[in-house]
């Protein structure tokens, strides 16, 4: 950094001129790193880092002609970092808060379908049993009644309900076998 400094009587100093390009050359090659390690911690993301902090460089260059003590240039830079991170960090926010929810997974028309087609060939096979069995299966896997239960509603006895229920299910076992 080169200082060119006026005395004038009362003993003020005022600057005259700053070299921007030169000052800031050497800024970036002594700091560049730590600020991007700086700016990475703040934002989470290596690449939006670099930029926060290569964008601080841009701000300060063309604002080296306000900089009222270039001693503290590095002050300057590390604000610019923090403050453009925290303005990264309040995009994101503000983009996160307006994404459309996503819809939650729904299964294809074509898995519905199928869904519908398996359901109507066991109800298809389902009236095809004779009534007893019929009542056995209902009961015991759509109504998820116990043997005891099903033998009290069915008035008849729990080995009853075994056999019935046995019967049904391979009755219906072969009908879905031959359809597919």
């Amino acid at each position: 950094m080169t200082e060119t400094m006026v005395a004038d009587a009362s003993a003020a100093t005022v600057a005259v001129e700053w070299d921007a390009d030169q000052a800031v050359t050497q800024l970036y090659s002594a700091h560049y790193r730590p600020l991007v390690r700086l700016a990475t911690l703040l934002v989470r993301d290596f690449a939006t880092a670099e930029e926060v902090v290569q964008d601080a460089f841009v701000a300060m260059h063309g604002a080296w002609r306000r900089l009222r003590d270039p001693n503290k240039a590095l002050s300057y830079l590390r604000q610019s970092v923090v403050n453009r991170a925290r303005s990264v960090l309040r995009h994101r926010a503000v983009v996160e808060k307006h994404i459309p929810k996503a819809l939650p997974d729904a299964p294809s028309a074509e898995h519905g379908a199928m869904g519908e087609l398996e359901r109507a060939s066991v109800i298809e096979a389902l009236r095809s049993l004779p009534t007893r069995q019929r009542e056995a299966i209902v009961l015991r896997y759509y109504g998820d009644l116990s043997e005891a239960q099903i033998a009290e509603t069915m008035g008849i006895s729990r080995g009853a309900v075994k056999s019935h229920t046995a019967r049904g299910v391979a009755a219906l076992r072969s009908v879905l076998e031959q359809s597919t």
